[in-house]
């Protein structure tokens, strides 16, 4: 079985493989990295892309892919939507997650490192709480010092971006449940072993949903 993903950074590439081959032995992945999707999404809005995405998508599924993840949280509504006038199965890396995040608890702060993905993230998970029939209230919250810590990312600095992300989770309080909103996040879960709530990230909820939908 093969699953597309479309990526707006190369450095997920490395961290799905890893995943697939620790969880999905056997699972044929095919990336598709565009980092212009972001950088534009970030200066226009995630709609602007569109075009772009169901290209990408289309593509995708040209080379054989049964399914899609999108692993950026900003385009990753609209990728669904897109596939699912394709009629692609595409699944938005942050959507299990979401869902899990809704289940743990009433008050949910997300938390995101570019301000392109509070909006996203944020009816994302009122989308799932209605879904589930759950009454939770959601509130999103900028990494401190957005552009620097973003600017580590950027530059290929993980483990300072991880650091300035944890650093962030730690000062987050009346949360139930904290969501790291992008996938590049997820490296700060392991540095908080002290937060006593669940710091759920992305990337793995996100490909198993994405690796059962293409094994049909």
């Amino acid at each position: 079985m093969t699953l597309g993903l479309l990526h707006t950074s190369a450095v997920h590439v490395p961290v799905f493989d890893g995943l697939r081959d620790a969880d999905h032995p056997g699972l044929e992945l095919r990336h598709h990295v565009a980092e212009e999707l972001l950088a534009r999404a970030r200066r226009e809005g995630p709609d602007a892309v569109a075009p772009a995405v169901r290209a990408a998508l289309a593509q995708a599924a040209r080379d054989g892919a049964a399914a899609v993840l999108c692993t950026c949280s900003t385009i990753g509504g609209v990728a669904e939507r897109a596939g699912a006038d394709l009629g692609l199965a595409v699944v938005r890396v942050d959507r299990p997650m979401a869902a899990a995040a809704v289940a743990a608890g009433d008050r949910v702060v997300v938390l995101a490192a570019v301000a392109s993905t509070v909006g996203p993230t944020s009816a994302l998970v009122e989308e799932e709480a209605r879904r589930a029939g759950r009454d939770v209230t959601v509130r999103a919250e900028l990494v401190d010092q957005v552009d620097q810590v973003w600017a580590l990312f950027e530059a290929g600095d993980a483990e300072g971006y991880a650091r300035g992300v944890a650093r962030a989770v730690r000062e987050v309080r009346d949360a139930d449940v904290i969501v790291l909103a992008q996938a590049s996040m997820a490296g700060a879960a392991a540095l908080v072993p002290e937060v006593r709530v669940p710091v759920l990230s992305s990337p793995r909820p996100g490909l198993a949903a994405a690796a059962a939908l293409a094994a049909g």
